[in-house]
């Protein structure tokens, strides 16, 4: 009796662990990219208000890419000596206190938030794949899954909700950017159950034969970290300036917000099952071809149709991002054999990918400037696809970052 006892508490324990961990990740998930994506609508009333030029508004956006970039490494290490959950913490609350100081009414704020708002998201991005090869090891594709979902649900009601936000709340874009201080906060009181549970030791041989492991020397760590890049480009031109587009096209804000949620809505289904199918396919480089292939066509709808057809553009991009930003996250876990390499592996794409994708939104804001037309922007992007699909056909090949 005591046996059944002892066991029916250690289940009872055990499936609170579990539902507490997918919790988590699911709620760290959803402040990833909706601090992010609630710029883009509103992006023209702060540019406005603060008298930004369209290229500072363009580094607006781009701020936390470069600060994926500086730090992205550095987490990485910082992570394989400390606890991943001690980690996370540490990013809510930098992620509070950036988006605090971003709504602050001065550029120096907006601009220090916005890098502080970076560092926090940054920290979750690089160790948050790691937690997932680390809890759910045999359940890799489902929880990435549920992960990208989390990150991409969230992202398209902050880009759908954002003036709207703003229009409710009486205070414009402060309180577009300003409301997702309570999701953090609330992510930040379940997340305390995570720093309360048992550290599991990893033997010192594991450990130190993964950390001697140089992923700088392996092509499939590169080709992964430039697909990272490339795809993380594309995404964050998109919504920094597709509202934008729209609205000198001729829709309505309102509407033109809209479309950039349309795009978020369309990555949910498959970023939840792209991973999974992906995990059990022998290489994704059919995958990669489709990925290139949706993005080639959205951005030719866009430039030669404007918004005749931009619903469907829409759609193909959100298909094409959420399909190729799920196929990152899982070659961190896929193309690793511990998850020290993971973090490592993460940390070194997204350094290198978010240096180049920081990038991006300027490059597109500067090509308007010198051409006056949006045109040159989008042959920009479309020049991008095609270089995205050679990087990903590579890292879709069945090996790991250990086979140097």
């Amino acid at each position: 009796m005591q046996n059944e006892t002892n066991n029916t508490a250690q289940n009872k324990s055990n499936y609170i662990g579990i539902t507490l961990s997918v919790l988590g990740i699911i709620l760290v998930a959803s402040n990833l990219r909706s601090p992010l994506t609630a710029v883009g609508p509103v992006l023209d009333e702060i540019a406005s208000q603060l008298h930004l030029t369209k290229t500072e508004a363009g580094f607006l956006t781009a701020i936390p890419l470069f600060v994926f970039a500086a730090f992205s490494v550095l987490i990485g290490k910082f992570s394989i000596k400390y606890r991943i959950e001690k980690l996370v913490f540490i990013s809510l609350i930098l992620l509070i206190i950036g988006l605090y100081l971003r709504i602050n009414d001065s550029i120096f704020s907006l601009f220090f938030g916005s890098t502080l708002v970076g560092i926090g998201i940054c920290i979750g991005n690089v160790v948050m794949p790691a937690f997932i090869k680390k809890e759910f090891p045999k359940k890799v594709g489902m929880m990435t899954g549920v992960y990208s979902v989390g990150m991409n649900l969230t992202a398209a009601f902050a880009a759908g909700f954002s003036i709207k936000i703003g229009q409710w709340t009486t205070i414009g874009w402060k309180g577009s950017l300003g409301i997702w201080i309570i999701p953090v906060f609330i992510t930040l009181l379940v997340w305390i159950f995570q720093l309360l549970k048992k550290v599991n030791i990893v033997s010192k041989n594991a450990s130190s034969n993964t950390s001697e492991v140089n992923i700088y020397k392996s092509k499939i760590a590169w080709s992964i970290s430039f697909f990272m890049g490339l795809q993380s480009l594309i995404y964050y031109c998109i919504i920094a300036w597709l509202p934008i587009i729209l609205i000198s096209y001729g829709m309505k804000k309102e509407d033109a917000g809209w479309i950039l949620s349309y795009l978020q809505f369309a990555m949910l289904p498959i970023t939840f099952v792209g991973p999974i199918i992906a995990s059990r396919m022998k290489n994704q480089k059919i995958l990669i071809y489709f990925i290139s292939l949706c993005f080639i066509i959205a951005f030719l709808l866009l430039n030669f149709y404007n918004i005749k057809f931009v619903v469907l553009a829409a759609i193909l991009l959100g298909i094409a991002n959420g399909l190729a930003f799920s196929l990152v996250m899982l070659f961190f876990s896929m193309r690793t054999k511990s998850p020290i390499s993971a973090v490592k592996l993460s940390g070194m794409s997204q350094s290198i990918g978010y240096l180049l994708a920081g990038f991006g939104p300027p490059i597109f804001g500067k090509l308007l400037e010198f051409t006056n037309q949006w045109a040159y922007s989008f042959y920009f992007l479309l020049f991008i696809s095609v270089i995205l699909c050679f990087s990903g056909v590579y890292a879709a090949q069945n090996k790991t970052v250990e086979e140097l």
